[in-house]
């Protein structure tokens, strides 16, 4: 029988075996191949790998960001356009996330649905559990639209774990916080549009369900969210109230859930623009409320002109890991790109990329702030869009833009033309806004790059679908090492439950 130590000595001889047939195989390759700057950036990735350790130590703080609609072409198109802008050709780029040393695909269809929308999928990152579409961190005997079905199938998520254990958390969204995704995480309903209760039926009202901006405030697991910043306004505002923005609330049972927010909860404080947000002290400050918007926040290409002025998704990351990180016991963060899905339904690719890569700047104030071995960092997806990355450009051609073959400027110098002998931009819909109805527009003229364009589409549509391919899974810290291959959505939160040990099964 072998021994532990004649099972180690097996293991060296056979890497020493492996280093020398590599170095032997090394002297037979040209110099002009091995001094090859593709070929050293190879080898040093791989040595990178080899002396990888892995963190198998408990997590103290979880992150999890999610890019609402960021499937693997946009990660593609946000890292070129990220690059261009800073004068390179985009290519070699890296978004900040793309640097974490595991990743991992996640199967993102739903209990009913092959194309899902980010209700079922955040339900299963956030719950372990895949449910049905629409529904909201309820199990899958549900059945939507009805809360006397929802009684008795809700289902716990990782953010009320952490309040069970006396963790700090936190939910942000450039999207409604009583949107689907970052509702997940903190609400259960049947219905993901019941965010006001002048959204919700008779039935549900009768049967004791309540609206998902009240689960927020009124309803909020342990001792209440620490901080909630993002969109939404309206939703916690009764219908007779104007806010600073000129948006009527949408409550009908009279409840100012800001107010009550500072009523509940201690050493609370309620902001809705940019100055209040910049005076918050964290030191001073245990609940921060933070609703910048009556609906969505404003697209990152045009957060610089609301009227009130609106944090940046990196700017409310760093204060809420501040406001967060006083916890001893540590914290569970969420943290949504919430637009980057609206700029894709609206066909929109400049909006969709710019907000991805505001994704990937809150992601690097996450790492410039966080200790990684304790902090266990995960960036995703909900789900995909039917955007694509087609023809056949030059290295470096605008990304935005009409492709250009790689042939010599002279030619290169008039777009390449399709089969109707009309030019064509590199990133497209399958369906959306940007398809009409017969002959497709002459692009000759037009500033593709113009932040109002909309990308060509083939199917005509009001709004450009999601798509059900793989999104990936993108992690460091302790724990991240078990993102590898494919994987269920659902996976997720076991990862997560694992690495923190929340309080499910430890495995």
């Amino acid at each position: 029988m072998k021994t532990l130590p004649h099972v180690l000595a097996a293991l060296t001889a056979a890497v020493a075996t492996a280093l020398v047939s590599q170095t032997a195989n090394a002297a037979v390759l040209p110099d002009y191949q091995t001094q090859s700057g593709w070929f050293t950036a190879g080898a040093d990735a791989v040595a990178a790998k080899v002396a990888q350790v892995r963190n198998t130590a408990g997590a103290k703080n979880v992150i999890l960001f999610v890019g609402d609609g960021m499937g693997v072409s946009t990660l593609t198109a946000a890292r070129i356009y990220q690059g261009q802008a800073a004068g390179n050709t985009g290519e070699e780029n890296r978004l900040s996330f793309e640097t974490f040393p595991y990743s991992a695909l996640a199967k993102t269809y739903s209990v009913n649905q092959q194309t899902p929308d980010s209700a079922p999928t955040m339900t299963a990152m956030i719950t372990g559990v895949k449910t049905e579409d629409g529904m909201l961190s309820v199990s899958a005997d549900s059945i939507r639209g009805n809360c006397l079905s929802s009684k008795g199938n809700e289902l716990k998520t990782t953010l009320e774990l952490a309040e069970n254990l006396g963790k700090s958390t936190g939910i942000i969204s450039t999207a409604r916080l009583t949107h689907a995704t970052p509702a997940a995480t903190y609400a259960h309903s049947p219905e993901r549009n019941w965010e006001a209760d002048s959204d919700m039926t008779t039935e549900a009202i009768n049967n004791g369900c309540h609206d998902i901006a009240y689960q927020m405030v009124m309803d909020a697991p342990g001792d209440g969210l620490e901080v909630a910043l993002g969109g939404g306004r309206s939703y916690f505002l009764p219908n007779t109230v104007t806010d600073g923005e000129g948006s009527r609330g949408r409550r009908a049972d009279g409840n100012d859930l800001t107010a009550k927010w500072s009523e509940n909860f201690s050493n609370a404080a309620y902001v809705w623009n940019q100055e209040q947000f910049d005076a918050i002290d964290t030191a001073n400050v245990d609940h921060l409320l933070g609703l910048f918007q009556g609906s969505h926040m404003q697209y990152e290409a045009d957060r610089a002109d609301d009227v009130g002025g609106e944090p940046s998704l990196a700017e409310m990351t760093s204060k809420a890991i501040d406001l967060l990180a006083k916890n001893d016991q540590g914290y569970f963060l969420m943290v949504e790109g919430g637009r980057i899905d609206h700029a894709h339904h609206a066909g929109n690719a400049s909006r969709a990329l710019q907000d991805t890569v505001a994704l990937s700047d809150a992601v690097q104030a996450a790492m410039d702030k966080v200790d990684l071995s304790d902090t266990l960092i995960i960036v995703t997806a909900d789900h995909s869009h039917t955007f694509t990355i087609a023809g056949y450009p030059a290295r470096g051609n605008p990304i935005l833009g009409l492709v250009h073959a790689p042939e010599d400027e002279a030619i290169a110098a008039a777009p390449t033309r399709a089969g109707d002998g009309m030019p064509y931009t590199t990133l497209g819909y399958a369906n959306g806004p940007g398809a009409k109805n017969g002959a497709r527009a002459d692009l000759t003229a037009v500033d593709t790059t113009d932040v109002e364009f909309l990308q060509q589409a083939q199917v005509p549509m009001s709004s450009e679908t999601h798509a059900a391919e793989d999104v990936a899974i993108y992690a460091t810290g302790p724990g991240a090492y078990l993102f590898q291959g494919s994987v269920e959505q659902n996976v997720i939160f076991h990862v997560i439950n694992q690495a923190a040990a929340l309080g499910g099964t430890k495995y």
